[in-house]
């Protein structure tokens, strides 16, 4: 431990050890410790963005899909859809310069370069200087655009809403719009039916969200389109072939979104899916999961047979559509099958190879633990488990422990879900508050009990900037009328209403006071001492 550090913590123990009546010192305690937590998974992501900066094409200034099999192409359905968004996100958070500068162009170059079919994007080739692939694949178009919007664009739009991303969002929708006669013939372009479902599964899911978000009824009549060819045209309880990991499972979350928008709307399809609905979900929990209430990859429902018997990293994709359907039905079985594997986690699925890979460590890749942890995550936001979040905890560093020193974790598009598990990680550490500037002297960390929302800010060295915090985003930014669990998004931990009224109370006295919501969201001015800490109390 070098001299600054040992200051650091000497000054940390001090002010975490004076009194101050106001404090529960448990809280405060905890808020501490999720400083640490928080603060380590903000800095790895931010040297995962760092350090695939450094493989950008110099020319294009794109990153390449792949630093061994695909180093020469951005491809939409992977380095634009699952790593670049992550980078955005980390630089959002942590560093301003970096998502006005570089990561900006880099969306500006991506129109420029890669828009194929109007606006909509195709594989692009660096060694070529073009597209990779003639003549046009209408179908790896549509699988390009539909995976970007909803694995990329979708959790940037969550997060951040206005933004130039969010305005190439809807410019790619708008151009799928020309593209409906391809949709319904979707297949003919692949040879795996999974991918099909994929693609609608994907589009419904977009569709419900933009729909709440814009007030357009075109995209729920869009979705409805789709809805009816899975719920009253063919029977999904009798798929000889259903995925239940990614690449698959979007149907279900995706009906599950749609129906519930229906239900909402007072629509009168919400009947007629009802039925149709509740029989592919209950027949899944009969014969799609294992002994813990986890999911199988696929099964074969005609025959009633698991097809592939490895536990689907997945699991949280599927239970979300379960507490949907329960929040519009209040089936029990539903809200059950969404809690009963949270002890099993703990106990059983601790250091879990979710996703094996023979040149990989026994323990897999870690995507697999990216996309379980994402899963343990936004149930856990509904539904507190103290096991659960133990699992979390646990797994979490197994995560963390993957990434390579140069910051890259191995070395494909998959490492954006890396960042993307890290952040949302770390927001729920920091109860959805940030610093900024950030820089890695500086913690936060929050915990929140009865009402009552304890933060600590530290930093090892001077620091002036602004505290912000989380607004209720389902509202302002997807205007959705619950906050129902969704695939790409980020959970919401403590957030401020504008309309509302707050206290704080703080060892720092310059910010003690009463303060409107709109105050809050803008960023409360603080200037911190090197190694002083800062409790705050927060209540309406």
């Amino acid at each position: 431990m070098n001299h600054k550090t040992l200051v650091y913590a000497i000054a940390i123990l001090f002010y975490a050890c004076t009194p101050t009546n106001s404090f529960d010192k448990k809280h405060i305690d905890k808020a501490t410790e999720n400083s640490v937590l928080a603060q380590e998974s903000f800095r790895r992501s931010l040297d995962f963005t760092k350090a695939w900066l450094e493989k950008a094409d110099p020319e294009s200034g794109l990153i390449p899909s792949n630093l061994k099999a695909k180093v020469d192409v951005w491809d939409p359905a992977n380095a634009a859809a699952d790593n670049y968004p992550f980078m955005v996100l980390t630089a959002y958070l942590l560093d301003e310069d970096l998502y006005n500068g570089v990561l900006l162009d880099i969306l500006n170059q991506e129109k420029k370069l890669t828009s194929r079919l109007g606006v909509l994007p195709d594989v692009y080739s660096f060694s070529k200087k073009d597209f990779k692939e003639y003549p046009v694949n209408m179908g790896h178009v549509i699988f390009g655009a539909s995976e970007y919007i909803k694995d990329g664009l979708i959790p940037l739009n969550e997060l951040i809403g206005k933004s130039p991303w969010q305005n190439r969002m809807m410019e790619i929708l708008e151009e799928l719009n020309h593209y409906t006669e391809d949709f319904n013939a979707l297949e003919k372009f692949f040879t795996r039916a999974s991918s099909v479902e994929e693609i609608n599964g994907e589009m419904l899911q977009i569709l419900s969200r933009v729909f709440w978000m814009t007030a357009d009824d075109k995209y729920l009549n869009w979705a409805i389109s789709i809805a009816d060819h899975y719920l009253l045209e063919k029977d999904l309880s009798q798929m000889e072939y259903l995925r239940l990991r990614d690449h698959g499972c979007e149907i279900i979350g995706g009906l599950s979104e749609l129906y519930l928008s229906l239900h909402q709307r007072d629509h009168p399809k919400a009947d007629l899916y009802r039925q149709p609905l509740h029989a592919l979900l209950d027949k899944i929990l009969l014969y799609g999961r294992n002994e813990d209430g986890l999911f199988y990859n696929a099964i074969n429902l005609k025959d009633l047979e698991v097809v592939d018997d490895r536990i689907a990293d997945t699991w949280g994709y599927i239970l979300n559509a379960y507490y949907t359907v329960w929040l519009v039905d209040q089936k029990e079985t539903y809200h059950q099958a969404v809690i009963e594997p949270f002890n099993a986690l703990y106990s059983k699925y601790r250091n879990y190879n979710w996703e094996p890979r023979k040149d990989l460590s026994p323990l897999g890749s870690h995507d697999g633990y990216a996309d379980a942890i994402e899963s343990g995550i936004n149930l856990y936001n509904r539904e507190k488990n103290s096991d659960l979040g133990r699992w979390i905890d646990s797994e979490i560093k197994v995560m963390m422990g993957m990434q390579q020193e140069n910051g890259i974790i191995e070395g494909w598009h998959g490492d954006g879900n890396f960042a993307r598990t890290a952040l949302m990680y770390a927001l729920w550490k920091t109860q959805g508050a940030r610093v900024s500037p950030w820089n890695e002297n500086i913690r936060i960390g929050a915990s929140s009990i009865d009402g009552k929302t304890y933060f600590v800010i530290s930093s090892q060295k001077e620091w002036k900037g602004k505290l912000i915090f989380d607004p209720i985003r389902h509202k302002t930014i997807l205007h959705l009328p619950i906050d129902y669990p969704r695939i790409n998004q980020f959970p919401e931990w403590f957030t401020v209403d504008p309309n509302l009224n707050y206290k704080i109370s703080s060892s720092h006295k310059s910010i003690a006071g009463n303060y409107s919501g709109n105050e809050l969201l803008q960023g409360i001015p603080l200037r911190l001492r090197e190694g002083e800490m800062v409790k705050i109390l927060l209540v309406e």
